[in-house]
Parts: C-alpha cells; sequence; structure tokens
C-alpha cells in the first residue's frame, strides 16, 4: 500500500522531498531513475510518472526544469551502460538458472524476444515500456551488441525519454484539470505504458492457441 501511494501521490512526496532536501532533490531523483534503468532487481522504481511530476513541480519553480533535463539524462544513459556491462560480464551466469530470488528470469526471456523481434531500435523503444526499460540494456550487454551501437541508440532513447516525459509534466502537469486528478493521469500514464507487453502478450497467447 505504501508503493502505491508512493506512486500515485508522488508530487506531493516530491514537495516534501524539496522542502526537505532542497537542492539534494537532483540528486535523489538521479538516483532512482539510474537504479531504475542501471540494475535489474529495481524495475519497480518509478520512471515514467516520476519524471512527469517532477516536470511539474519544475513548472512551479522549486526545480530548474534545464538541470532537471541535464541530470536526468546522465541517469538514464549512466543507468543503461551500467546495466549493460553487468550483463556482458555476469549476464550468462544469471541465464544458466532457472530461477532466481532477486528477479524473474521470465523477465530476461520477453525482453530477449522483445530484442530479437525489435533489433536496435529496441534499445529506443524500451524506454517507454516499464520492467523491458530495465532488462533490454542487460540483455544487449548478454548478447554482445556493439558497445558503440549501443550508446548511439541508448542516448537517442534516453534523451527523448527523459525530454517527453519531463517536458510533457513541464508544459501540461500544471493545467487545472490535471492538477485536480494527478493521481488518474499518472494512472493513466502508467496503464500506456504497460499496454505494449499486454497487446504483444496476448497475441502472442491467441497465436499460440491457434
Amino acid at each position: 500500500m505504501l508503493i502505491i501511494d508512493f506512486l500515485l501521490n508522488f508530487d506531493v512526496h516530491l514537495i516534501n522531498f524539496i522542502e526537505s532536501y532542497g537542492i539534494w532533490t537532483y540528486g535523489i531523483l538521479f538516483l532512482i531513475i539510474f537504479l531504475e534503468t542501471g540494475l535489474v532487481i529495481t524495475p519497480f522504481l518509478p520512471g515514467d510518472s516520476l519524471l512527469f511530476a517532477a516536470g511539474a513541480i519544475a513548472a512551479q519553480g522549486s526545480l530548474e526544469v534545464g538541470w532537471l533535463f541535464l541530470f536526468l539524462c546522465l541517469a538514464a544513459i549512466g543507468g543503461d551502460n551500467t546495466n549493460y556491462w553487468i550483463g556482458h560480464f555476469v549476464g550468462p551466469a544469471v541465464f544458466k538458472q532457472e530461477q532466481s530470488r532477486l528477479f524473474k528470469r521470465s523477465y530476461l526471456e520477453k525482453t530477449h524476444r522483445f530484442y530479437e523481434k525489435y533489433g536496435n531500435i529496441a534499445v529506443i523503444l524500451a524506454r517507454f515500456i516499464p520492467i523491458v526499460r530495465t532488462f533490454t540494456p542487460f540483455v544487449a550487454g548478454i548478447g554482445r551488441m556493439t558497445y558503440r551501437r549501443f550508446l548511439v541508440y541508448d542516448v537517442i532513447g534516453g534523451i527523448v525519454w527523459i525530454g517527453l516525459f519531463t517536458f510533457g509534466g513541464y508544459f501540461f502537469g500544471n493545467i487545472p484539470f490535471v492538477q485536480r486528478n494527478f493521481s488518474l493521469v499518472v494512472v493513466a500514464i502508467i496503464l500506456l505504458s504497460i499496454l505494449p507487453p499486454i497487446i504483444e502478450a496476448l497475441r502472442h497467447r491467441f497465436k499460440k492457441s491457434e
């Protein structure tokens, strides 16, 4: 329940963070995005909703949107690259395990299929899908994707992802309707984010049953 409250009312919690930690809020947001993209054991951390809420708070003047965008881009790109090299060096051993207490092997398998289907562009597309976003760089490292090619797509995807949601929150987050229904907007963002893998899973199940 605490996690759900945190996700749905992140704007309120973020304001409390700013009041308590001031400029260190940038570091807290950096750490959350870095961990959400950089470690396969933390895919549950907020991503899209956090970016939107942070942008909305920045529009109120509590955060500087330019610095926010810069720090979060560095966090997203740095997290993905950390995840890539973790996959590169330790991933093969993880894949040999049938199940892990830290994360489900099925997540890796789904991400691997996603990566195989969409190729290099998967590094960009995965930015917009929770869980897949966390595991794609890990799988890219396991698959020994050429690092230079991975880096190019990763930087593009990271900048587009951070920019879209942060500036989306900055320009639209303080519209009266959005402010009054912020929790519903967050839920909508989460649902839209997980919709593609749900559709893909249903399509795969129906195809398999034929």
